[in-house]
């Protein structure tokens, strides 16, 4: 009975990646200057519950048509626009997480408005595994408001490797994203990976740079104008345990991408001591 209590967090781990890989996969649409994070394999610890403000503001994004609030898409255009996410995550296992999205988004003539929710539920390779690299695999669905994605249904499936190396770190999230509701149902399964490295120059403090991309449908990648890149040259304050703090400015190099936003992520720590039993 103990051997197969502890067989059980992997036989569950496998299910789990065996169901996320076997959905359709969906359009990682947080990404769009709503949550730009490249995500590290750790997840939230159980009784603990993280709660993160994503603030991102484009200094220079797309423009509305001559005459008209929307851009060519028949969307909000990006340009100015200050977008601001709530992101809570429980714990659940030691070695799962869910995660919840509120996304909003405020821009002149505006106010503010709600744009949507996403839900996102996480597994990673248990500590008693013992693999070189962290491992973990997120899956993220949701809606969003047409006038601000054409695609208001979407899902991604992102597998995360990342590894601590002295003073240097390193992750990796190759995502793929698909839309089954909007016009780009049709592109199929797409690839939009993130990447980040960063050295700790002190305990406190860690700098580093931070990859966005979208390149279209993986069978046959966009033209290189129409691929959406970004670069964050970033930096993480280890303030406390409880605190996460990162902030940055990316610069997008291709037409198709915004071309300055600048982010920031305060994350606080909750923790739930155990029920005292009655007696």
């Amino acid at each position: 009975m103990h051997r197969a209590s502890r067989q059980s967090p992997k036989v569950l781990f496998l299910i789990a990646i065996a169901v996320l890989f076997l959905m359709p996969a969906g359009r990682a649409w947080a990404q769009d200057n709503y949550e730009i994070q490249v995500y590290g394999s750790e997840t939230v610890a159980p009784r603990t519950t993280m709660v993160e403000l994503h603030s991102n503001f484009t200094a220079n994004g797309s423009k509305a048509l001559p005459g008209s609030p929307y851009t060519a898409e028949g969307t909000y255009p990006t340009n100015h626009a200050e977008h601001e996410t709530v992101e809570i995550t429980q714990g659940i296992t030691s070695w799962s997480e869910v995660g919840f999205y509120i996304f909003t988004s405020a821009h002149e003539g505006q106010g503010w408005q709600w744009v949507g929710d996403h839900i996102r539920p996480r597994v990673r390779v248990p500590d008693s595994w013992h693999w070189p690299v962290g491992v973990s695999l997120s899956t993220e669905v949701g809606y969003q408001r047409a006038r601000f994605s054409p695609d208001t249904w979407s899902l991604e499936i992102r597998p995360i490797v990342d590894k601590q190396v002295g003073r240097w770190y390193w992750a990796v999230n190759p995502a793929l994203e698909r839309s089954f509701h909007g016009p780009s149902v049709s592109d199929g399964v797409e690839f939009s990976p993130g990447a980040k490295v960063s050295y700790n120059f002190s305990k406190a403090i860690a700098g580093g740079l931070e990859y966005y991309g979208a390149f279209g449908r993986i069978s046959n990648f966009a033209p290189a104008r129409e691929q959406e890149q970004q670069f964050f040259p970033a930096v993480d304050l280890n303030l406390s345990p409880k605190w996460e703090v990162n902030f940055g400015v990316g610069v997008g190099v291709t037409a198709s991408t915004d071309h300055l936003i600048v982010k920031g992520i305060v994350g606080r720590r909750f923790d739930w001591p155990h029920r005292m039993r009655a007696r």
